[in-house]
């Protein structure tokens, strides 16, 4: 918890830095620095506790000044150099800038001129057409403006798997130390792997113990601990078999024990999806059964209910898996006794979206590789920017072929290095690009320097706003370049913050099966794309896909699962997902 509030402190220091302009390199201290908290298991109060002010400044990117405010905020539970920011600029710099097209110096500019200080204020201010007058923008500003502020209402009080998960575990991990837990499981959309999350549901078997000789003093044992947890801000309600609780991190969580006679039907009903149940239900009653919680009954005789596996045994089912329980034809497909085969979470043998420091990112090529081999990858791919994104350090031609170099080295290096090691010879690093797809299709780098790549990634990063003919066109002009491979995050949405940019995206599915290009699900979470339905559209059109995590450290390799739950949703099998692959058929990919 410490570094996730020091972590949104700092990106807050940068935004409000960027705001009053000034000088980049301090800026960016603070956002970096706050992106090595956000992604590390490390706690900053363990680190100084052992090492004091040394284990501080050896963190990655914190030099005296922030190691300063780390130390005063572990001691007193504040940063005053913020606090003094925040009274200087009364602003939420955090709700504002999460407004697609809304900058720190956009802030500035309507603070100033409208006294907007929240997302309110914006909004009724783009109501009132006051916006469009001011320097710098205009009506279609105006109205982006307000489209971006009813997406983000649509998406209020949803998190993402990396805002809720890390949370989740540690308080499942938590209740599985108690004596007095026996099987414990998350339920609700958690187990679906949704890409955005309401709240999280736990269901628990309790025993009895020594300390705890009834069932009633093991159950409030386990209840006391569970609304005691650290984070806590409120508790909603503490009852027999029930609580409930809701998290500084601002969402709720349940808790709710039952009967091990009933643990599987309890699962599989907290689990959902509402659809999913309903349909289950209606099946249930046409056999003349009744299905709830507590399991599923023939009269008063309980049939099934002990797990899962008999609930949809007992209805003439296969046991569906969480991800694929949202009624869109899981239930039929059972039936027939053709559900997919889904790619298992352990299924990948290499990322090939990766950024390194050559672009901005925090590791180097041979961390970045170290971290693919301890992970049992048998590649990587180093996918860095190219230099359309100035402000990403874009790589030119020059510095692909440099790049190219210290990639040829390493691989020799490792070679050599790992000839008495399982991995020796089948390791190895790949080199591509992750090229924009400039406004009229064309690429901002030139053919031969892509044709000495391994691969190629093409995305868009700009004009997102372009009309959907004209978005589907420079799309699809970029696909048919011989050397594009890959078409990363292929809509463009980022959750929570802006929507997919308008294509037509079956126009897109039937060049990608006509170009061989390869369509990504990108496993950030800030991005989940392609969506679930559009994986399930390419998978039936025969278009292949690769899960990357677009890593711009080491540490965000971990987050592949995000991805895989994202394709397992999308009923994808690991023939539809090219980095299933070894090495060798990998590359047959790319002739």
């Amino acid at each position: 918890m410490r570094n996730k509030q020091l972590a949104k402190i700092f990106s807050e220091i940068f935004l409000l830095l960027e705001m009053e302009g000034g000088l980049p390199f301090r800026h960016l201290a603070y956002s970096r620095v706050a992106e090595v908290l956000e992604g590390t298991e490390m706690d900053v109060k363990d680190v100084y506790e052992k090492e004091g002010r040394k284990g501080i400044e050896a963190i990655p990117g914190v030099g005296k000044d922030i190691a300063d405010k780390i130390i005063e905020y572990l001691k007193t539970g504040r940063v005053r150099y913020y606090e003094d920011y925040k009274k200087k600029m009364p602003v939420d710099i955090s709700e504002l800038v999460s407004v697609e097209g809304v900058g720190p110096r956009t802030v500035k500019s309507l603070w100033q001129e409208l006294g907007v200080k929240n997302l309110k204020d914006l909004e009724q201010a783009a109501k009132k057409n006051k916006i469009a007058p001011l320097f710098g923008f205009g009506e279609k500003t105006e109205k982006n403006i307000l489209e971006s502020i009813k997406f983000l209402k649509r998406s209020h009080g949803r998190f993402r798997l990396d805002e809720i998960i890390p949370k989740a575990k540690e308080i499942e991990n938590r209740l599985k130390l108690l004596p007095e837990v026996g099987k414990i499981s998350v339920a609700g959309s958690l187990r679906r792997m949704k890409e955005t999350i309401g709240d999280v549901d736990f269901l628990t078997l309790v025993r009895k113990t020594k300390e705890c000789p009834t069932d009633k003093e093991a159950v409030q044992k386990v209840m006391n601990y569970f609304v005691s947890v650290p984070g806590v801000i409120k508790i909603w309600g503490k009852g027999g078999t029930k609580a409930s609780i809701k998290l500084e991190e601002g969402f709720d969580c349940d808790l709710r024990i039952v009967h091990e006679d009933s643990f599987g039907s309890a699962l599989q009903y907290f689990t959902g999806s509402k659809e999913h149940n309903i349909a289950l239900r209606i099946i249930a009653i046409k056999n003349k059964m009744k299905l709830s919680e507590y399991g599923i009954f023939k009269g008063k005789k309980m049939i099934a209910g002990w797990d899962e596996e008999s609930i949809y045994r007992s209805l003439g089912l296969l046991w569906i898996e969480p991800e694929l329980r949202e009624n869109t034809g899981e239930i039929e497909a059972s039936f027939e006794r053709r559900l997919p085969s889904l790619l298992g979470y352990d299924s990948i043998k290499g990322d090939l979206h990766c950024h390194s420091n050559w672009d901005g990112g925090k590791d180097s090529i041979e961390d970045m590789a170290k971290k693919a081999m301890e992970m049992g990858y048998e590649y990587i791919g180093i996918s860095d920017h190219t230099k359309f994104l100035k402000i990403e350090n874009g790589l030119d031609e020059k510095r692909l072929s440099e790049q190219r170099v210290e990639i040829d080295n390493l691989n020799a290096k490792f070679s050599r290095s790992m000839r008495d090691q399982p991995l020796a010879g089948k390791f190895k690093i790949l080199q591509g690009a992750e090229v924009n797809i400039l406004n009229d299709g064309s690429l901002d780098i030139k053919d031969e320097a892509l044709a000495k790549l391994d691969y190629v990634i093409a995305g868009v990063h700009s004009g997102h706003k372009m009309e959907k003919k004209e978005m589907t066109e420079r799309i699809i002009k970029a696909m048919k370049n011989p050397y594009v491979k890959i078409l990363s995050h292929p809509t463009g949405r980022i959750l929570k913050k802006r929507d997919e940019y308008q294509c037509d995206f079956d126009r897109i599915l039937r060049s990608a099966k006509e170009t061989n290009t390869i369509l990504e699900i990108n496993s950030s979470s800030y991005r989940l794309d392609l969506k679930d339905t559009n994986i399930r559209k390419a998978k039936e059109a025969g278009v292949k896909m690769v899960i990357n995590t677009d890593s711009h450290n080491k540490e965000q390799m971990d987050i592949m699962e995000f991805g895989i739950a994202q394709a397992r949703r999308g009923w994808a099998e690991e023939k539809d997902i090219i980095n299933t692959q070894p090495l060798k058929e990998l590359l047959n990919n790319f002739k």
